[in-house]
């Protein structure tokens, strides 16, 4: 017998063990840049990937698009969202909106919309985008795997930010014009109902996963405001106590950043003048506020990792959840420190995506019978 062909097979079991293992597995964190406005400062121009189970160590910077069309510099990234079932991941500017595969890493599209773009938002399914115009009076709904637009939703609300139902059959559209939440449907990409009057105009905002309240700051305010989608009413106004209001360096307002944690039991909300980040509890309603972090930086932004053990604000520190400590903060191959109003968590197994988080704070405690 021929000893050489009995060793081929285990050869070829080490070479696709070996191969396996090179294989990226684990949970990652992806950052969008630049996303505090348009400066480079914080972490330059790319897609920046940390692993999380390793300390949130650098791993590598993606090449993006999302130039500005005269200039040819990076433009300020407005949005990020992502897939695990399509295997693709999308990142917004005020011009355009490109798709990047995330396991070949390269640019499948880029391109630009009819009045520019801003914080996007894609259904559970990954097969449609609601693609908020840049602060203009439409939202365009966008065919995932192409970019092409297949309809025009028009609350004439000065579009800006975007949340998906978790069931995806709603779609939540917030204007920097208006006082006004717009709930559209996305089975006829129609306006369905307004949640509102709030006190002023939205900002950020978040929605539990029943969709039964939106918790939404508002200009002027440091806190936010309660919502109640099925009856269309505020419910109440929360304001932190203890602190002062003063000016802030971007956004004009207080408050701009908002997030549940995963199991809808805390509300968090960012403090800019105060560089802080304030913590209510979200059993009791209206929500009690227990806390508040320091950050380095003025908050514009606050999202959670997919089990919600871990938060992420805008300033680049990752917060342990459970004992409110900074465990980590982010820095990119050359010591950046970076920040990012952009940012999501992509779970891989084998080089292959098998959950991705949502750059918005929304809930994933579904109730009891759903």
């Amino acid at each position: 017998m021929n000893r050489s062909r009995l060793l081929i097979p285990l050869w070829i079991s080490v070479f696709a063990l070996n191969a396996l293992a090179a294989e990226p597995s684990g949970r990652r964190l992806y950052v969008a840049e630049p996303g505090i406005r348009d400066l480079l400062e914080y972490g330059g121009h790319g897609l920046l990937v940390f692993d999380i189970d390793n300390g949130h160590k650098f791993v590598k910077r993606i090449p993006t698009g999302g130039l500005d069309a005269k200039s040819g510099k990076p433009l300020n990234v407005k949005g990020v969202c992502a897939n695990a079932l399509t295997g693709k991941i999308y990142i917004s500017t005020t011009q355009q909106m490109m798709c990047i595969d995330l396991v070949t890493e390269t640019l499948l599209w880029e391109k630009r919309y009819p009045g520019g773009c801003d914080r996007m938002s894609m259904s559970p399914d990954g097969k449609v985008i609601y693609l908020p115009s840049f602060e203009g009076p439409t939202w365009h709904v966008v065919d995932a795997s192409s970019g092409d637009v297949i309809a025009i939703v028009e609350p004439k609300s000065g579009a800006h930010n975007t949340v998906f139902g978790r069931d995806g059959k709603e779609v939540y559209l917030a204007g920097l014009k208006s006082p006004l939440l717009t709930v559209a449907d996305t089975s006829t990409h129609t306006i369905a109902k307004t949640v509102g009057p709030f006190s002023a105009s939205i900002r950020p905002f978040t929605v539990n996963a029943d969709q039964t309240l939106v918790f939404a700051t508002v200009n002027e305010l440091l806190g936010f405001e309660v919502g109640d989608i099925k009856t269309g009413k505020r419910l109440c106004r929360v304001e932190v106590s203890g602190y002062a209001k003063g000016p802030v360096k971007r956004h004009g307002c207080p408050s701009h950043g908002i997030g549940l944690t995963p199991d809808e039991r805390e509300v968090w909300v960012a403090d800019a003048f105060n560089q802080s980040i304030h913590i209510f509890d979200a059993t009791v309603m209206p929500p009690k506020q227990l806390q508040t972090l320091k950050l380095r930086d003025e908050p514009g932004w606050v999202t959670f990792s997919i089990d919600g053990t871990l938060a992420y604000p805008s300033t680049g520190e990752v917060i342990d959840v459970a004992t409110r400590k900074i465990v980590a903060t982010l820095t990119d191959e050359v010591g950046r420190s970076v920040e990012s109003e952009k940012m999501l968590e992509i779970d891989f197994e084998a080089g292959k995506p098998i959950r991705a988080g949502d750059q918005f704070g929304i809930g994933r405690a579904r109730s009891k019978g759903r």
